[in-house]
């Protein structure tokens, strides 16, 4: 199991980031997440591995000007 925000997923082997995404879209583009306190930017989604009982915290993108 791993758990994005406040949500449970289940885990399974060569589980990536984007197969996390892909899960929890709702409708949001992230485009940095912090995994067990590391930040992980979307160019790295599709190659970074996710382990049983990561924590995974989206990080909201804020406009400013």
């Amino acid at each position: 199991m791993i758990y994005f925000d406040e949500a449970e997923i289940p885990w399974h082997e060569g589980l990536t980031m984007a197969d996390v995404i892909d899960q929890v879209a709702d409708g949001q583009a992230y485009a940095v997440v912090k995994m067990n306190g590391r930040l992980v930017s979307r160019p790295r989604f599709e190659k970074t591995l996710v382990p049983d009982g990561a924590r995974v915290v989206p990080i909201p993108m804020i406009a400013g000007g």
